[in-house]
């Protein structure tokens, strides 16, 4: 498999959960990320994982930009595969940069938690949601509606919803030819988070993620996972020594 992280960039992020490019401010004290979903190319598909912001710019959205330098077309994508839906992992999925809105990979079949979708649905007015990308994206995609804890999407892709960051946050091992990409989203969102047994309060279950973490690590290194982390700003892929 060939793994290709798509990254938006680096971020400032308010306690509003507005997201300002690093080189673009001067505040010390808010939240420091990167942004990067994955694009997964097997022998039989082409995997989204996660989306970004969204952001545009000169008129094309920045995935897009992103998937091109890597060799591929939007249109090339057949399988997109939520973790959950705060904006910065699902707005990527929606141009809105014209009055009608438009989905950016229309030929993907995107894979959903309905149980996160619910939980979603009944957070109106929180600052970490964009509920009418939300909408837009589940009238409009192909969604596959998945309610299993754990299971198999494809012979390559395997998924297990574990929780922690939020109530049904799911987890994703891409597997083929021996190797095993593991996307832990945002319950292993940065290589710190290996490094101090901690539980989160901005977790809706920090306790449960950080306990995750401990075994995701030991697995990692005895399978020798490839770690692809989503907010890291120094890494996107890591691996760990036996």
């Amino acid at each position: 498999m060939e793994i290709y992280p798509l990254k938006d960039g680096d971020f400032s992020v308010d306690k509003n959960k507005n997201f300002t490019y690093l080189e673009d401010t001067e505040n010390d004290k808010n939240l420091k990320m990167g942004v990067q979903p994955f694009l997964i190319e097997t022998a039989g598909n082409l995997i989204l994982l996660d989306a970004g912001l969204g952001w545009v710019e000169n008129g094309i959205p920045k995935i897009h930009n992103n998937m091109i330098k890597a060799g591929f077309q939007p249109k090339d994508v057949k399988l997109a595969m939520l973790s959950h839906l705060h904006k910065d992992h699902i707005d990527g999925l929606v141009n809105r940069e014209k009055n009608d809105w438009t989905l950016n990979f229309p030929n993907a079949e995107v894979y959903l938690q309905k149980r996160e979708y619910d939980f979603a649905l009944s957070k109106e007015g929180s600052l970490s949601f964009d509920l009418d990308v939300l909408k837009f994206i589940v009238e409009n995609a192909n969604i596959v509606w998945m309610d299993s804890d754990k299971g198999s999407i494809t012979s390559e892709i395997d998924f297990e919803v574990t929780g922690g960051h939020t109530p049904y946050h799911q987890v994703f091992w891409i597997k083929e030819d021996g190797e095993t990409a593991f996307y832990g989203a945002d319950n292993l969102p940065q290589m710190g988070y290996l490094n101090y047994q901690i539980a989160f309060k901005t977790d809706y279950d920090g306790k449960k993620a950080m306990e995750e973490r401990i075994i995701w690590k030991q697995r990692a290194q005895e399978e020798q996972w490839k770690i692809l982390l989503y907010h890291d700003i120094e890494n996107e892929i890591i691996s760990l020594g036996k």
